[in-house]
């Protein structure tokens, strides 16, 4: 039996990921729009850094005010040009916020244990290693890579070459796909995603009564 059962306390827990610039957010949208609990480490890693987030002391402490903004959240831009340009930094960085966004999404997802099912939008979940242990299924959102850098570059009006190189630090298009129960292909329109999320609901919906029947 998965972790995801016992530890996070939820009949069924879906591991949503995709790389950069693939849509995981729009997908994550529709997800709720039916009803289903959805929980981001993303917005969880932002309320971290945010100004005066719980994650703030020990990164003004680890990099020094060189990377805070007057504001006393983290200077996100600051931060990824050391990050990727210092891989010690990269991991000092990680150390300090992944147990943090573990053990919150953990609480929230054991607080929506009584939705259909949970999906955990996770970036870097085929990255972490141990996913098989946090969900009971992985859906990756795939597109090919040209669509992913011009959607990221119109949505956070990053340079190509920042894209491409944020894109060599994660899995690749085939790791995500082989580590794939589910794969929503987003190459098309939003409502060719909506369609593909909505009949995945209903196989998960079936799969989470299932699994709560034989508990």
């Amino acid at each position: 039996m998965p972790l995801s059962t016992t530890a996070l306390a939820v009949p069924f827990v879906v591991g949503l990921t995709g790389g950069i610039g693939s849509g995981k957010s729009v997908a994550a949208k529709a997800f709720a729009v039916l009803g289903v609990a959805v929980v981001d480490t993303d917005a969880i890693a932002h309320d971290l850094t945010g100004p005066h987030g719980r994650a703030m002391p020990a990164i003004r402490a680890s990099f020094g005010e060189a990377v805070v903004t007057s504001s006393g959240a983290l200077d996100r831009g600051a931060m990824r040009a050391l990050a990727f340009s210092d891989p010690a930094a990269r991991q000092r960085l990680e150390a300090i916020l992944h147990p943090l966004i573990r053990a919150e999404s953990e609480r929230l997802v054991s607080l929506n244990a009584t939705a259909p099912y949970v999906v955990l939008v996770v970036p870097l979940l085929i990255e972490s290693g141990d996913f098989r242990q946090r969900v009971d299924r992985i859906t990756v959102v795939d597109c090919s890579d040209e669509t992913r850098i011009r959607r990221a570059m119109g949505r956070d009006g990053l340079a190509r070459t920042e894209i491409m190189r944020i894109m060599a630090a994660q899995a690749s298009r085939d790791e995500r796909l082989a580590a794939a129960d589910d794969v929503i292909e987003n190459d098309g329109s939003p409502v060719d995603l909506r369609a593909r999320v909505v009949a995945l609901d209903v196989r998960y919906r079936a799969l989470a009564a299932q699994k709560a029947a034989n508990c």
